[in-house]
């Protein structure tokens, strides 16, 4: 029996392998059979239908020139990240240069109707003075033209004239400054007389035989940028308070004593050349070396409660106004500055209503000498240096910026002669002086008028506002056939009468 066993197990193993087999292919079969039936049954799309059309063939003027046969279709997701981006950045850049441009028209517009007044013919207009420096760590130029895109188009449409004083480096605005005060007080009575050139003296000759003099109203001062500001402060107070001559100098070290002089013999020399290159080396006078730090000043700060007050000091000075002038430098401060660069309409009416107050000198007012700080703003009334309990208005104008100014600026000045820093030292006020400064602002009805001039409600002042003219009829008007209202026509009068 066990024997039996043994041969018929693998008769029993071939039987399964055959019958798996059979079903297997019995199952594909059942499969291929459903998927023809359906096939079957499914019209084709020439029966369901008229076949696909071919594609639309290319225009022959296109063909002819090259141009491939393109196909519309949606863009890929990499070109619609891609579209998304750009598209947003330039739809928020020329939104902001729109509204930019509506903003500096409302305060343009609302100091207008002062360049329409009329002015006799003996008078000059009115000149106010810009003082423009270089902001800490970049050069002069990015200064002018913060100047000429924010300030500039305002004075212009107001009709105002400008002198500006400019400053490279740290201390020019403060010596300029010092030096006019110090010539006004020359001019009267104090210290030596004042030698006046052939160009002012021709020039004052001038307009007294004609008669002309100045418009009768308030000057100003235009001070662009927190560093300039501070150097305006220190050249106001060492203009009235200091000195009039400049103060002595550091004795010069003593002369170092000449090596014994050669003999007779050393000087003779059969080589005429080398005598030749000895001359002119002799003729050659040393190149004087340029200043590498700011302009010495004639009085410490620490010094101005001890000095007497001059006899011409007025008793209000002209007003100034503060312009702010946000600058940042740096890779990393890319962010904020691309910020910036999306959002320049904010600054343009922050600046464009300061602009305004001084164009229209309708209004000022003294500084505040118990102004509060905000949390984020550090109190330097506790300074050392500080000549007054008092919490000047003037030293924490525009304090944001410093947070911004390169750090080249706070490095220690290779120059040891160098002991002060307009840009770094605190602004001391003395109250004798603080208490004759005023500021511009902006009258409330005044404010109120820019309100509707920027709804379309006002224009300026006596006029009314024109009609908006299409861009499309105006193209039409200036290069097609069309005619502007305005462009003076030919009177025919009445074709038809016969007296005509």
């Amino acid at each position: 029996m066990p024997y039996a066993n043994v041969i018929l197990q693998p008769a029993a193993m071939a039987i399964h392998v055959t019958i798996v087999t059979i079903v297997r292919s019995c199952s594909d079969f059942d499969s291929v059979m459903a998927d023809s039936k359906t096939s079957s049954s499914s019209p084709s799309p020439a029966q369901n239908g008229a076949p696909k059309t071919a594609p639309k063939a290319q225009n022959p003027a296109l063909r002819m020139l090259g141009l491939p046969n393109f196909r519309f279709k949606l863009p890929s997701r990499n070109w619609m990240i891609f579209l998304t981006v750009t598209g947003s950045f330039f739809g928020a850049l020329i939104y902001d240069r729109r509204e930019k441009k509506r903003v500096q028209e409302k305060w343009s517009n609302l100091v207008a109707h002062i360049a329409k007044e009329p002015l006799p013919t003996n008078e000059t207009r009115r000149k106010l003075t810009i003082f423009l420096a270089a902001p800490p760590g970049d050069g002069l130029m990015s200064a002018r033209d913060h100047f000429r895109e924010y300030v500039k188009p305002i004075l212009v449409s107001g009709a105002v004239d400008y002198e500006v004083l400019e400053g490279r480096r740290e201390g020019d605005i403060r010596a300029a400054l010092a030096e006019k005060i110090r010539r006004l007080r020359r001019k009267a009575g104090e210290g030596a007389p004042l030698e006046e050139d052939d160009h002012e003296s021709a020039l004052k000759r001038v307009r007294e035989q004609f008669g002309t003099h100045d418009e009768p109203s308030v000057k100003g001062d235009v001070v662009i940028g927190r560093h300039t500001w501070k150097e305006y402060i220190r050249g106001l107070h060492e203009g009235w308070l200091g000195p009039m001559a400049p103060p002595m100098p550091a004795e010069a070290e003593p002369a170092v004593p000449d090596t014994e002089k050669p003999t007779e013999n050393e000087f003779i020399s059969d080589d005429s050349s080398t005598t030749a290159e000895e001359k002119k080396k002799d003729e050659k006078k040393p190149e004087a070396k340029k200043p590498t730090g700011p302009t010495p000043t004639y009085l410490l700060p620490s010094l101005y409660s001890s000095q007497e007050l001059p006899r011409s000091l007025p008793d209000e000075f002209q007003p100034s106004s503060p312009i702010a002038f946000p600058h940042i430098l740096g890779f990393l401060n890319t962010p904020i500055r691309i910020k910036r660069f999306l959002t320049r309409r904010y600054l343009a009416d922050s600046v464009g209503r300061d602009v305004a107050a001084i164009v229209l000198a309708s209004s000022c007012r003294p500084y505040s000498d118990a102004y509060q700080p905000s949390d984020s703003e550090p109190d330097h009334s506790d300074s050392p240096t500080s000549s007054s309990s008092l919490n000047y208005e003037q030293q924490h104008l525009l304090e944001q910026e410093e947070k911004e100014w390169h750090k080249s600026v706070h490095k220690t000045p290779e120059n040891p002669e160098v002991k002060e820093r307009e840009w770094l030292d605190d602004v001391v006020i003395d109250p004798r002086l603080g208490s004759r400064m005023r500021r511009f602002v902006l009258a409330p009805e005044e404010d109120a008028r820019a309100e509707r001039i920027a709804e379309g409600r006002e224009w300026v002042l006596g006029e009314e506002k024109p009609i908006p003219i299409p861009t499309w009829k105006r193209l039409w008007d200036n290069y097609g056939w069309g005619e502007a209202e305005t462009r003076g026509k030919v009177n025919l009068g009445n074709i038809d009468d016969g007296n005509a």
